[in-house]
């Protein structure tokens, strides 16, 4: 079991290393391990006002505001934390160690009356909020120091209370509770009389032993995993739950025994409970949504009247995208009918890697559970989702990773047999894409297909993806046709996305709105009249950076793939006037099977001046020329894979972007940096090793020897024994005498990202530092792989804007560098 970063010393391990090996007249100021605060344009960043979380209730009348706070402190996200079996629990309350709660609700009217909640906790931590059915109360988790409360607001009178004295227990998957009806909720709760958490033993009982008996158990890497025996009795001391069924005036009732209850859903009509329950054995190789599984259906009373399956530990699931496990998965209520269950059972073993045309078949089973299932729908493909309509069909989704393709089905569920073709279209081809059905709630508080035309038509809603951009759209489609109507699209100088539908033939949409200087409200719009009436009026976060000059530019990489990237300029800034700035790059990969689908946009020009404290953009403000989301694809057609020519695409893609901006006359080429997050780090690191194109590098919780993820990594399907070169050749650590532009790697400890262990930074900067290159290790206390306390935000743009000054912004003529090794 791993305890979080404050149960150790004030000063960390490597900390005291960064100490230790700093030179003697840096040490006082550059390594001194205290946080930093960066100049006032770039902290007012971090403190900027969050943009509120919106919910429109069933019933279409009410709006929910959720207030957000601002970051936490390192003294909150340095609290005692348990890490086990892939979960982060709190000790101290039984609920999640991590999140981002809100702190405060009101409900306002469409016409734009706001009224704040009263009675909510002091310091409330608001999470898991649900809407009742009918839209007259909302239930919530309240984050407490020593537990976790199920909380009501309702509507009429903007009031709230807590519910029950029984904590909740919020440390396993899923949310601790749901509507059971409009009156009652079905919770997990902490039994009473638990006890205390058991103490770790001061003497071991003796060695932890593994063995493997010559079944291949392939799996990618995962933190948090349990160690010894005495992690599996602390797992389930947290992870033990009774379930309840609470009602509105406090009344409880216990069904069944306590347990590892994984999941619970009620039944649509709420006579039965859909239960889910860890069992032993444990592993130290998975997290525990692959431990052994029994799933069940109960009475309300807690009685087990159906076992649907019971599963056994997931270890060896074969490799590859669209692999699955064998067995009953995806197993969830039938949403449109009282009480049937639907799940999805593998035909070909569960592996990707056998040829084969009938993957995946999905079956019911009615109340009582003694028949025999039926047959849903046997698929070609991999089992994606089902979506339930009320006019007495179904959309079933499959998809194939390989080829990147997605279809959907029209189904018949009470008399199976046909499945009619509805989409069919590749996943990667946003300009094709035909849009998503839209969902609205039942009566039962479950979510259906929204139809109109007594069911013979049915919404899309989709991005609209476009040469000119997003733009946002509705549609109708007619099922038996497959005619459209479109019924509202995004106009400039507007970006809209229809949010809900707020009549019954759409024609009345609740829309959130934007444009380049307007931040993102919502508008009712009247497609009758063309009308748009505002709803909220959520204020600029940073007023004072709106003269910031942002446009979406368009150029082509060497082999004429189509690349994008968001420019930000200086505020009065004149190229003619100023001159080319020093410039910063910004970039994630994106590996794609088609040409034609890596050069498609997927911006809009029209989308809000966003500067936030994240990525490069903060840096506008220092005077840099900011190329943000620079398009970064990486193609292989046919039989080859992307990462085949990972690097030598990844180079074309920056060239062809410094290139751009010099033509526009903005860019010094002798002054760029590029920076990235997770695989953008990754990014970063190999174009430093593989380019000269760049002056420093920023990267932020990356990997960078791929030998530490032998089964996979990002969408590499290969394991390291089948495609070692390409193993090699994309890990920057094996290039690391290659590095001679110096490099900033930002790392948080407590990173649980599969892949991005801490250790992979440490690894790197040892590397190059004993190369002789130049770099700099941060590694942040508590942090995982976002970083979230304001402490940790304010010392990351710290250390970002000093690297930048020295390295990029007041970097001399360009010399290159010879190492010793090379």
């Amino acid at each position: 079991m791993r305890r979080s970063a404050s149960h150790r010393g004030p000063l960390t391990a490597v900390a005291a290393l960064a100490l230790l090996t700093a030179p003697s007249g840096a040490r006082a100021q550059d390594t001194e391990a205290v946080y930093r605060t960066p100049p006032p344009e770039l902290a007012q960043l971090v403190d900027a006002p969050s943009a509120p979380g919106v919910s429109l209730s069933p019933d279409r009348n009410t709006l929910l505001i959720m207030k957000r706070p601002g970051a936490p402190s390192i003294a909150e996200v340095s609290a005692p934390e348990l890490r086990l079996a892939g979960l982060r629990i709190n000790p101290r309350n039984n609920g999640p160690s991590r999140g981002r709660p809100y702190d405060g609700l009101s409900f306002q009217s469409l016409d734009g009356d706001e009224r704040p909640v009263a009675g909510l906790p002091a310091d409330a931590r608001i999470t898991t909020v649900r809407w009742a059915a009918d839209g007259r109360h909302v239930a919530f988790a309240h984050q407490g120091d020593a537990r976790v409360e199920l909380w009501v607001a309702e509507v009429e009178g903007a009031r709230a209370w807590r519910v029950t004295d029984s904590p909740l227990n919020d440390a396993y998957y899923g949310a601790a509770f749901s509507w059971l009806s409009n009156d009652e909720l079905l919770a997990r709760t902490i039994p009473v009389g638990r006890g205390a958490a058991p103490t770790e033993p001061m003497v071991p009982s003796g060695p932890v032993i593994q063995e493997s008996t010559g079944e291949a158990a392939p799996n990618r890497t995962y933190q948090d995993l349990l160690q010894n025996p005495h992690d599996e009795a602390v797992f389930e001391h947290y992870a033990t739950s009774q379930v309840m069924r609470i009602a509105l005036d406090g009344t409880t009732v216990a069904m069944g025994e306590p347990a590892l209850i994984r999941g619970v859903s009620a039944s649509p009509d709420g006579r039965f409970a859909l239960v889910q329950t860890t069992h032993r054995p444990y592993s130290y190789l998975v997290p525990a949504s692959r431990f052994p599984n029994r799933m069940e259906v109960w009475d309300m009373s807690g009685n087990v009247v159906h076992e649907v399956a019971d599963l056994p530990l997931q270890e060896n699931v074969p490799t590859g995208f669209g692999s699955v496990p064998t067995g009953v998965r995806s197993v969830s209520w039938r949403a449109d009918a009282p009480a049937t269950l639907a799940w999805t059972e593998a035909l070909d073993g569960g592996d990707a890697g056998v040829e084969t045309d009938e993957r995946d078949r999905v079956y019911a089973l009615a109340a009582p559970f003694t028949g025999e299932p039926v047959t849903l729908a046997t698929l070609p493909l991999r089992f994606g989702g089902v979506m339930w309509s009320e006019d007495g069909f179904a959309i079933v989704a499959e998809n194939w990773f390989a080829t990147r393709q997605m279809r959907f089905y029209e189904i018949d569920p009470d008399d199976p047999g046909e499945q009619r073709v509805v989409f069919d279209f590749s996943m990667e081809d946003r300009y094709s894409n035909p849009g998503f059905p839209v969902m609205t709630t039942s009566e039962w508080g479950t979510s259906v297909l929204r139809t109109a035309d007594d069911g013979r038509s049915l919404f899309l809603t989709g991005q609209g993806a476009s040469p000119e951009g997003n733009r946002p759209f509705l549609r109708k489609m007619d099922l038996a046709t497959g005619e459209t109507e479109e019924l509202f699209r995004s106009e400039a100088p507007y970006y809209e996305i229809p949010y809900n539908l707020l009549d019954d033939d759409g024609t009345m949409l609740l829309t959130r709105r934007e444009t380049n200087t307007e931040p993102p409200n919502f508008f009712v719009r009247d497609l009758d009249d063309g009308s748009a009436t505002a709803v909220t009026s959520f204020p600029h976060p940073y007023p004072d950076l709106a003269g910031i000059q942002t446009e979406t530019i368009q150029y082509e990489r060497a082999d004429g793939i189509p690349l994008s990237a968001k420019l930000y300029l200086p505020a009065g800034y004149d190229a003619e006037r100023d001159g080319p700035l020093p410039a910063f790059v910004w970039a994630y990969p994106t590996e794609y099977k088609s040409a034609d689908a890596a050069g498609q946009r997927s911006d809009s020009p029209h989308q809000f001046k966003s500067v936030s404290y994240w990525g490069a953009i903060p840096y506008v403000v220092r005077g840099y020329a900011v190329l943000d989301n620079a398009s970064m694809p990486v193609v292989g057609e046919g039989e080859e894979e992307p990462n085949d020519s990972f690097r030598e695409q990844l180079v074309a893609n920056a060239q062809a972007a410094i290139d751009e901006g010099v033509r526009r006359g903005v860019v010094d080429p002798n002054r760029v940096a590029i920076g990235g997050h997770s695989y953008g780090a990754f990014m970063t690191a190999n174009l430093l090793a593989h380019s000269d194109l760049f002056r420093a590098g920023i990267s932020r919780s990356g990997a960078y020897n791929r030998t530490f993820t032998p089964f996979g990594f990002q969408r590499e399907e290969r394991t390291f024994w089948e495609a070692p070169e390409v193993y090699f050749g994309m890990s920057p650590f094996m290039h690391a005498d290659k590095v001679d532009e110096p490099i900033l790697l930002i790392h948080g400890e407590a990173d649980n990202n599969s892949g991005t262990f801490p250790i992979q930074s440490i690894r790197f900067y040892n590397a190059i530092k004993g190369l002789g290159g130049t770099a700099r290790l941060v590694m942040f206390p508590a942090e995982s792989h976002g970083y979230a306390a304001r402490e940790s935000l304010l010392h990351m743009l710290w250390e970002t804007d000093r690297w930048l000054d020295r390295y990029v912004k007041n970097a001399g003529e360009r010399q290159k560098v010879i190492s010793p090794q090379q």
